[in-house]
């Protein structure tokens, strides 16, 4: 079959081990799905794979991508969820210790087809196309479990999102903006401070810059470079939400004192469950909010959406199309 996978690491050159090419059919375990991929969504954690991060060498080829839509074996729209675990493992999925997400141990998504345990399938809403399916188990996932789930924020609320412009922070804009809540964004980039305006955000300030109100709580994606900012635009008891560090993760000041002066929270997120995306999906086809999809491009010219990503030129997500699709 089609896939896009890795065949070697490089951390100075990571696309040189970026292959298009074919792959062997995948064989479908007891209690797995077998999904034909219509649509397949381009995260960060492909290009640290290509670097060696998070994936190991002994587990070359992998196909690589995390998120998709597509149909399973008996025609039904679907959208997978990205994370497996170990067999034994009941409750949130994202707190098993022996968890894994796609193109880690098992292949991933950017293929024909791509196999997964049958509970990771869930129902796509027709109002959704695939290529905004696609862009979901992922960015939009853990987006949605930052605000609602760990930030337990609801309407009315004053939320700061760091970062304008990443995959994470645009899906934060939009679902909180839905949700009722009042929206305020940073960016060193004067276009993604605009475009932050145009897809939800109330107001937006460049990183760094004081701001008029303190907010409920801070979205950060970006760690260090954002990190005190954040915790000063926090209210008394307010909370800040962490699910990356794309900056780095080491603090030359973590602000410890103003955190337990103020009775800070600081909660750390990592992506969502499956219950949780099938409530973001409800949310998405209940409001009319859409993920923000930057470009879609065939599978098969993935290497020119690996290359975007590495230069940051995008706003919102990269989609690969599968055009090998026989539905």
């Amino acid at each position: 079959m089609f896939a896009v996978y890795a065949e070697k690491f490089s951390s100075d050159d990571p696309l040189s081990g970026l292959v298009v090419g074919e792959r062997p059919d995948p064989e479908v375990p007891a209690g797995w799905a077998k999904v034909q991929v219509r649509a397949a969504s381009l995260n960060h954690h492909d290009l640290w794979s290509l670097r060696g991060v998070g994936l190991r060498e002994e587990a070359l080829p992998m196909i690589l991508g995390c998120d998709a839509a597509g149909y399973d074996e008996d025609g039904n729209e679907v959208v997978v969820h990205a994370i497996v675990n170990d067999p034994s493992w009941t409750g949130d999925q994202t707190l098993d210790p022996k968890r894994s997400i796609l193109s880690e141990r098992y292949q991933g998504t950017f293929a024909d087809y791509v196999v997964v345990p049958r509970a990771n399938l869930i129902p796509k809403p027709a109002s959704l196309s695939f290529a905004e399916a696609a862009t979901l188990p992922t960015a939009w996932l853990t987006a949605y479990r930052m605000l609602f789930t760990q930030g337990n924020l609801k309407a009315g609320d004053t939320v700061l999102v760091q970062g304008a412009g990443g995959g994470v922070a645009t899906a934060l804009i939009i679902l909180a903006r839905a949700a009722g809540l009042k929206v305020l964004a940073t960016s060193r980039d004067e276009a993604k401070r605009a475009r932050a305006l145009e897809i939800g955000a109330h107001e937006v300030f460049e990183s760094g810059a004081r701001l008029p109100v303190k907010v409920d709580a801070v979205m950060e994606t970006v760690g260090r470079a954002t990190w005190s900012h954040s915790i000063r635009a926090l209210r008394p008891g307010g909370a800040i939400v962490i699910s990356g560090t794309t900056s780095g993760p080491n603090l030359d000041d973590a602000e410890l004192t103003r955190i337990f002066f103020l009775q800070l929270k600081v909660i750390g997120s990592t992506m969502g469950s499956a219950t949780e995306l099938a409530s973001l999906l409800s949310m998405l086809d209940a409001t009319g909010a859409r993920p923000l999809v930057d470009r879609e491009l065939p599978m098969d010219q993935a290497r020119d959406g690996f290359a975007a990503m590495a230069e940051g030129d995008l706003f919102g997500k990269i989609v690969f199309v599968n055009e090998h699709s026989t539905r």
